[in-house]
């Protein structure tokens, strides 16, 4: 029984650099920026083994492929760098969701349009939902109304991506950070 794993030590990595470069000719750029021209790939890592440095495929698509002469370890530090940045700045965009009732009183209507408008100035998404409970199932042009003075309130911060509608007992919209879109 053999319990050893087999790593596959000879896995070509995601960028390729020294042996792993197939071409038999690569266009070679030097280490200061200076075009080598096209050269055997066996030349081009010598003269890279000379500088002490790692000759790294730049554009693999080309024909013949672009190698340049570099530290390989730095250009993957870079390389991942910019990945991270580039995830750090990304913003997810959530949906934030504020329940009312036909009937709601004056002040849990103003603490529940704070909430929203708080949600909506962090750049969330805000999802209104109004049930409709018993008899109030048969006025539901009270929760139109409702919705109306809302997006009325907000329109300085948001505009209706979804506008009310009413599926069951629900009546559903949703809010979008911004000014209306223009047609």
């Amino acid at each position: 029984m053999n319990n050893r794993r087999n790593f596959n030590r000879t896995r070509e990595p995601d960028i390729r650099y020294n042996r792993y470069i197939r071409a038999r000719q690569v266009r070679l750029i030097g280490p200061n920026g200076e075009n080598g021209g096209v050269v055997d790939t066996r030349d081009a890592l010598q003269k890279a083994t000379e500088f002490g440095l790692d000759l790294v495929e730049i554009s693999p698509n080309a024909e013949p492929p672009v190698c340049r002469i570099m530290d390989y370890g730095k250009h993957k530090y870079e390389i991942d760098k910019r990945k991270k940045d580039a995830k750090k700045k990304q913003s997810v965009v959530k949906v934030k969701e504020v329940k009312f009732h036909a009937n709601v009183e004056e002040h849990d209507y103003a603490t529940k349009m704070r909430h929203a408008r708080d949600f909506l100035e962090d750049g969330n998404r805000v999802k209104c939902t109004l049930w409709f409970r018993g008899r109030e199932n048969t006025h539901t042009e009270i929760g139109f109304q409702l919705y109306a003075r809302i997006q009325e309130e907000l329109a300085d911060i948001a505009f209706a991506e979804q506008p009310p509608k009413l599926a069951g007992k629900n009546l559903s919209m949703l809010l979008s950070p911004g000014s209306k879109k223009k047609k």
